[in-house]
């Protein structure tokens, strides 16, 4: 196994991937902005015994980005699975954000992931293999919530212009939708999300969904949720 790659590597669902991969073997990579985040990350996977490389790096920092993720085909080559968690999540109605307020929110929760898959997706295809997950949300646009829901229609698209690229040539590209907050406990626990990324990436090709929703508990059954 070449392993996983998480970006947006926090404490909540980027934490819970990580774990949910290592479960499997995986050699990790977290990748995140701080060094304190990352360490609390990687101390969470350690116990699964699995190699774990850490590496800060923003989102919005292609040239940064590009050698973490260098680093990690190094370290454990070409990724099974690459997810990118990383969002601004902020309150903000129409007319509130600047300008150049929507233009960063745009850069870390669309293009960061676009530049992303545009750096390691191409040698998955060549392989003939791998997953390129997004970490996506608000299923319905929120006046209260302008620049995500700008955002996680602009991942629906993008996984969208992905998969028509890549997926023919093995490349399953696909996006999590989270419906509500994410706490421990909660019908979002973050560790019945991270379940849904480990179910897209050992999806059959012939059943490859673009979207998963994640509403609330899945139903007895169903492993991803979806009508029968």
């Amino acid at each position: 196994m070449s392993g996983a790659v998480i970006i947006g590597a926090g404490p909540g669902i980027g934490q819970a991937v990580a774990r949910r991969f290592a479960r499997e073997g995986l050699p990790i990579t977290l990748i995140a902005r701080s060094e304190q985040t990352l360490r609390a990350v990687a101390e969470a996977v350690a116990p699964s015994g699995v190699p774990v490389v850490t590496r800060e790096a923003d989102s919005t920092d292609q040239a940064g980005l590009n050698a973490a993720l260098d680093q990690a085909v190094s370290q454990h080559g070409v990724p099974d699975v690459v997810v990118y968690n990383a969002a601004i999540i902020q309150a903000d109605a129409p007319g509130e954000l600047s300008v150049r307020g929507h233009m960063e929110a745009w850069a870390v929760n669309v293009v960061g992931a676009l530049n992303a898959a545009a750096h390691v997706a191409p040698a998955m295809a060549a392989r003939g293999s791998g997953t390129f997950l997004i970490t996506g949300g608000m299923p319905e646009p929120k006046p209260q919530y302008v620049s995500l829901s700008l955002g996680k229609a602009g991942v629906r698209a993008l996984v969208t212009l992905l998969d028509e690229e890549y997926g023919p040539s093995g490349v399953h590209v696909a996006s999590v939708t989270v419906a509500g907050p994410v706490a421990p406990g909660t019908d979002f626990d973050p560790d019945d999300i991270a379940e849904r990324y480990w179910q897209l990436h050992t999806q059959p090709r012939h059943r490859w969904q673009q979207e998963v929703l994640h509403a609330g508990p899945t139903p007895p059954g169903n492993s991803l949720g979806m009508p029968g």
